[in-house]
């Protein structure tokens, strides 16, 4: 008897917790740094959902891996301002596989980004490259690690993604979790010349990070996309936001929308 009702505490205190983040996530959502350029894509990223099902809360370390121009820290930033600890871990002047203007640029605009708004003093710019040594937190650090819409696998194949996970993995805590969005290649496409279209098999992402020590979790559908059939002439990168290729096609890349992208979740075994 006694048993089930500290079972059934243990339940209500999750579930009370669960709500809790859930609130804060949506308080954070509203919060007057971010962009109206960036809230149009709340519908299409569902970052409520997303931050939740990674077991992002208030009091969570978070490294933020390619933020990018901060979509996710525009986000991230408010919700962990009081409680929590945001590492970014951008572009490093030492990675030698992306043009060095993009890199420094994307990093100068994130850096002003951050000077704009007090929200952003707590946030510790890092570095990562998929083939670089790093640090992108201190070791052990970190609950939730987040890679999110990056496409590590362009860089040099399976190599790049072994390496990131070992990155990931070694600044996780023990029962920390590792949060993956990236876009999904349908399985009837595996014998297709994939490879730099920017979506990768499920299967490599589940394998290698096993192979890297990961124990997987759970997978999440939200972010599939019907419309998008994986076979652009510009990958990825002729949907929005990107919209590369020729003028006369936007319209119907605009139509079909984001990317389908997996959504998976792995966890650091705890010692």
């Amino acid at each position: 008897m006694l048993t089930q009702f500290f079972h059934v505490s243990l339940l209500l205190l999750a579930s009370h917790a669960s709500f809790t983040a859930t609130a804060d996530i949506n308080q954070a959502l509203l919060h007057e740094v971010r962009t109206a350029e960036n809230k149009v894509r709340d519908d299409a990223r569902k970052p409520l959902q997303t931050l939740s099902f990674f077991e992002v809360t208030p009091q969570s370390t978070v490294v933020e891996v390619w933020p990018g121009s901060g979509w996710y820290t525009e986000i991230l930033a408010p919700l962990l301002a009081d409680k929590g600890k945001l590492y970014a871990a951008h572009f490093s002047d030492k990675f030698t596989l992306l043009p060095a203007d993009y890199m420094q640029k994307g990093r100068t605009d994130y850096q002003t980004k951050l000077a704009s708004h007090p929200i952003y003093k707590n946030v510790t710019v890092t570095e990562f490259a998929p083939l670089a040594g790093f640090a992108i937190a201190p070791a052990g650090s970190a609950d939730v690690v987040l890679s999110i819409r990056n496409q590590l696998y362009m860089f040099d194949g399976e190599t790049s993604l072994k390496h990131a996970l070992a990155n990931f993995y070694q600044a996780l805590k023990p029962g920390g979790v590792l949060g993956v969005v990236a876009p999904r290649l349908p399985d009837h496409m595996l014998a297709s010349d994939w490879k730099k279209t920017g979506y990768v098999p499920q299967q490599l992402w589940l394998k290698l990070a096993k192979d890297a020590g990961f124990t997987f979790e759970a997978s999440n559908d939200l972010l599939i996309n019907p419309k998008d059939t994986a076979d652009h002439p510009s990958g990825i990168w002729s949907l929005p936001p990107t919209l590369a290729g020729d003028e006369k096609d936007k319209a119907k890349y605009r139509a079909m929308g984001e990317a389908t992208q997996m959504m998976l979740k792995f966890r650091k075994p705890r010692m």
